[in-house]
């Protein structure tokens, strides 16, 4: 059987697979300064794991009782933050920051940091000097996949009837969840839905509702489309003008990391500048892509939220940081063209003080630089929740089809994808693409919906979906979560409103399948009690083996 894979356009890069050669000896060298605590940290994840399932049900504790101690609670779901992986039957794919058995590289180093398990690259030879303070690998799990297609390890039947409901109903009475909870839990290889209670309610998704932009914008434009940066010069007038396309990724920071840069940029426009015999230029931006209210209605008085624009660097942020909360500037694009301004004069290019502008059809593009694959952009936007490129998929969903590249638009643009795809939208309601607006409405039907569609054999353009979502214990928003027992199990998309708390995601439970599921609480008191009701829900999910 020949099985596909999700980054067909990954596997043709050479440089990428060097890459991640050039990350092993390093991974290398950290797992050999753990110490030997590493191995009773493994040791002692397990019963952390069932004593948090006991806690759930005491029938899933005697049940997990009567079964060999394994160490598959450890195994970490693979996912992919640049390439990818097989469909599902036997190992992922090399390309990209993989070792051979599925081990996501990231998360073993992640593993090495944080001194936990699974801090080695499985399948490989060490080269520390002293074998014997290398951390003991933990096991890999199967693709982010698994199970669909077929799988080369028989697995038992998926959890149906009451047992679940059995495990699942008392964590979800929690009072910590608020007034209003919804959940829905679905077998991603058949799709059939295997526990639900309001999961037809439509509820307040909070930044759940970014995994219903991936899917829009991924079915629109598909995971190869880049969004490109120009400038152009206008015939005569030794106007230039940088014409923003949409990236909320460009970075004007010295080290790019991949993402297009505005000093890459400004160089290529210098040297065709020169070619053309000139040193001085009248400067402007283009912003005209985007249509409508640039601030997101809760963002009047929300200095974390940079106006939507065409053109922005860093996300308009004024640190250095690279996602979280951060102060932003009040004009993006102003901005962005001054600092573009000041690395053309290093290149010994002069400018006037920049202002608003539109390229005309006349003008000849003089250089260009494009953002990573949109795969790449929602993997980092799901991972981190990042709302400045949630906002900006939402932007260039509706460009794609044709709609007002603005809020309204975008959330037009979302619902039309959605239904085009034939998913449950009956009672969604969108309003913007981060989920900020409090007035969004999505069921947890939907969620688990999206996730199932993600993980479809006929759209593995959607695969960015699944692999993006935060990695308990590991990665973006989950990285502090998790930590006594479920890290690396649990992947979800977390949401979280003043009084809202959600989560949704995959899990592989203990007979090895693909559980998608979403939790979403509203009327909640306390943001800390809710999400840990929640993480004891997701983790019991992990550990059953319900029938």
């Amino acid at each position: 059987m020949v099985v596909p894979e999700l980054r067909p356009w990954r596997a043709a890069r050479p440089h990428v697979v060097r890459a991640a050669n050039a990350v092993r000896p390093r991974l290398a060298r950290a797992a050999g300064t753990v110490r030997p605590q590493l191995e009773r940290a493994a040791n002692a994840a397990r019963p952390r794991l069932e004593r948090a399932a006991a806690a759930a049900r005491p029938r899933l504790a005697r049940v997990l009782s009567a079964r060999p101690k394994t160490t598959g609670t450890w195994q970490y779901t693979a996912g992919a933050a640049t390439a990818g992986v097989a469909l599902a039957v036997t190992v992922v794919t090399a390309a990209g920051p993989w070792d051979s058995t599925g081990q996501r590289t990231a998360e073993a180093d992640r593993a090495v940091a944080l001194e936990r398990a699974g801090g080695a690259d499985h399948g490989r030879t060490s080269d520390t000097s002293d074998k014997a303070r290398a951390p003991r690998p933990a096991p890999s799990a199967a693709s982010v996949l698994v199970g669909l297609g077929g799988s080369a390890n028989a697995v038992r039947s998926a959890p149906v009837g009451p047992a679940l409901s059995d495990v699942l109903a008392p964590l979800l009475g929690d009072a910590a969840l608020g007034a209003h909870r919804a959940a829905a839990v679905v077998d991603v290889t058949t799709g059939k839905r295997l526990y639900g209670t309001g999961a037809d309610a439509p509820l307040t998704p909070a930044s759940t509702t970014k995994i219903a932009t991936a899917v829009a914008a991924l079915s629109a434009m598909g995971a190869d489309h880049r969004l490109t940066t120009r400038t152009a010069l206008e015939p005569d007038t030794r106007e230039l003008v940088l014409v923003g396309g949409g990236d909320p990724t460009l970075t004007a920071r010295k080290e790019a990391d991949g993402w297009a840069s505005l000093r890459d940029l400004a160089d290529r426009t210098a040297t065709a500048l020169k070619k053309r015999g000139i040193d001085r230029v009248t400067l402007s931006y283009d912003t005209t892509l985007y249509t409508g209210p640039a601030v997101h209605p809760i963002g009047a008085d929300n200095d974390n939220l940079a106006p939507v624009s065409a053109l922005m660097a860093d996300e308009g942020r004024t640190d250095d940081s690279t996602s979280g909360t951060a102060i932003r500037v009040a004009d993006p694009a102003a901005v962005a063209t001054t600092r573009f301004a000041g690395f053309l004069a290093a290149d010994g290019i002069r400018t006037t003080p920049p202002g608003p502008s539109r390229a005309t059809a006349r003008a000849r593009t003089l250089a260009s630089v494009s953002s990573p694959p949109l795969a790449d952009l929602v993997e980092r936007m799901l991972t981190n929740s990042d709302n400045d490129i949630a906002e900006a998929l939402a932007r260039q969903t509706a460009v794609a089809t044709g709609k007002p590249a603005s809020f309204d638009g975008g959330a037009a643009a979302i619902a039309a994808q959605l239904r085009r795809l034939q998913l449950p939208v009956k009672g969604a309601q969108f309003h913007d693409g981060s989920g900020l607006n409090r007035a969004d409405r999505l069921t947890a039907g939907l969620l688990t919906a999206l996730l199932v569609k993600a993980g479809a054999p006929d759209h593995p353009e959607l695969r960015p979906v699944l692999t993006g979502l935060p990695v308990a214990g590991f990665t973006g928003t989950l990285a502090s979560r998790y930590t006594g027992g479920a890290a690396g199990v649990v992947r979800a998309k977390t949401g979280t409103l003043s009084g809202v708390n959600t989560l949704a995601g995959t899990v592989v439970d203990q007979d090895g399948r693909l559980l998608a599921f979403a939790f979403l609480a509203s009327d909640t008191t306390s943001k800390d009690a809710a999400q840990s009701a929640l993480d004891r829900t997701a983790t019991a999910l992990a550990a059953c083996g319900c029938r």
